[in-house]
């Protein structure tokens, strides 16, 4: 079995309809994986009906009767299908948002009790099993926990799910036991590969769910190290020196980014889960997060500060990050057009995000077709490429490619106003028609301004040469 420690280790953020400059929901997430190159595409799954099937994971045997009937849906799946789909996340048409997974680690006292289950639910197969079967937000971690109860889980996994009003985050820490927490409208919540959920109110099942027995269990055998109340981090996660460099750090730098006027460590194991921001969050924040390399402090490894501190912490954005996506779900009773999936790739420092409306019946070829050698055709390649020569002379590029994702943050918003007010007067194929034709047209927008801005760069990067002599007229 491929070992998940090694292969997949994520940062994931949510922000509840009140906490929005929109009044949207959003879940996000940036999947990350142990190779710079690891090729996705994206692509909507048509809806079924009559369907008699067996699912089987081709990572693990993980064996699943498939409802007869699911719906249609978008994701972000592997290039490469021989490990499994690794769809990740996605929308399906009842406006239903989950991106599956962050990576989480169990100490090893519960794991001591309730093992993983090697031909359990792992990563690969979450989005396939549960996005095209669910209703809402809350009805996702509903159906994924009777997953879990039937078939265990093979690791430990962070899972998010949204509709228009709710987002709700799900952690499955040992083979049966999970918990999930609904994000109050008005906070936002960061995870990064930690155990992250904190106090639980077993007498609020609207805003809690959990796994059938985790109080028993817990009491059975003697697990919680906390007198008065019951903290599902401290009595499942780990406070290990891997978490003060690797993880904590990440979650310390998005509040110190939403909440500047609080003082914290970013090596601290008890930085908040949920938080309040200091000001509405707008999606342009949460691009800034899944950006961000610790910008602005010493820590950053593109940055001044000496090579320790360069080297001292783990950044949100990386070379490896395969997918960067940011799932907004906004009002659905004012148009059909309510869902934008925000797809990035390549590292997301230096690449765009772009925004498709998810009520589409396909995608543009350019991201649902992968060529295995590098085409600038294909966005995974073209945003690979960019991001490769951005880096590779970044003190002289790095201004003008925040300029050119500034320009198209520009074009995105005033695109999306513009499907809007369209959208308001459309409905049913005719507005999946339309919004499936809109996707081709945001997409092409996008390839286009990339390639020239890539030829761009690469014409100014030969005079970068170090192969060059200036002649000493005193010769």
């Amino acid at each position: 079995m491929i070992d998940r420690i090694e292969i997949s280790a994520c940062t994931s953020m949510m922000v509840g309809k009140k906490a929005s400059l929109d009044g949207a929901t959003y879940i996000s997430r940036n999947e990350d994986r142990l190779v710079a190159i690891y090729p996705k595409r994206f692509v909507v799954q048509p809806a079924v009906t009559g369907r008699k099937e067996t699912y089987v994971s081709p990572y693990n045997n993980l064996t699943v009767p498939l409802p007869e009937s699911g719906y249609r849906y978008t994701s972000t799946p592997d290039a490469d299908q021989s490990a499994g789909p690794n769809e990740e996340d996605g929308f399906n048409e009842k406006n239903v948002g989950e991106s599956a997974t962050e990576s989480v680690y169990a100490n090893e006292r519960v794991l001591a009790y309730d093992p993983f289950i090697k031909n359990g639910l792992a990563e690969d197969s979450m989005t396939t099993l549960v996005l095209p079967f669910i209703n809402s937000a809350r009805d996702g971690v509903r159906y994924l926990g009777e997953l879990v109860k039937k078939f265990g889980s093979a690791e430990g996994n962070g899972v998010q799910f949204n509709d228009q009003d709710e987002v709700w985050y799900m952690e499955i820490v040992t083979g049966h036991q999970w918990i999930a927490v609904r994000i109050p409208d008005d906070c936002y919540a960061v995870a990064a590969n930690q155990i992250a959920i904190q106090d639980i109110d077993f007498n609020d099942p609207d805003n809690y769910m959990w796994a059938d027995g985790i109080q028993d269990f817990v009491k059975d055998h003697n697990l919680n190290p906390d007198a008065d109340h019951w903290n599902f981090r401290h009595i499942f996660g780990t406070d290990t020196e891997k978490d003060h460099h690797y993880n904590t750090p990440r979650v310390w730098f998005a509040q110190r980014y939403l909440n500047p006027e609080i003082e914290q460590d970013p090596d601290s194991a008890e930085l908040p889960f949920i938080r309040k921001a200091n000001r509405k969050i707008s999606v342009e924040d949460i691009q800034y997060i899944m950006k961000s390399h610790f910008n602005e402090t010493k820590f950053d490894p593109l940055g001044h500060g000496n090579e320790h501190d360069r080297k001292t912490y783990r950044a949100i954005s990386l070379s490896r990050t395969a997918n960067s996506h940011i799932l907004q779900m906004r009002d659905a009773n004012q148009n059909g057009a309510a869902g934008v999936q925000w797809v990035g790739f390549g590292i997301p420092a230096f690449c765009p995000h772009v925004p498709f409306f998810t009520n589409a019946t396909d995608t543009d070829k350019s991201y649902s077709e992968f060529p295995k050698k590098m085409d600038l055709s294909s966005a995974y390649w073209l945003y690979e490429a960019l991001a490769m020569v951005v880096e590779s002379h970044y003190a002289e590029f790095i201004e003008d490619d925040l300029a050119y994702q500034k320009d198209l943050n520009e074009w995105a918003r005033r695109k999306i106003a513009e499907v809007d007010q369209a959208a308001a007067g459309m409905s049913g194929d005719d507005l999946t028609t339309y919004l499936t034709e809109q996707n081709h047209a945001i997409a092409k927008h996008y390839n286009d301004t990339t390639r020239d801005f890539l030829f761009k760069l690469i014409t100014m990067g030969t005079n970068l040469s170090k192969l060059t002599f200036k002649m000493d007229p005193n010769l």
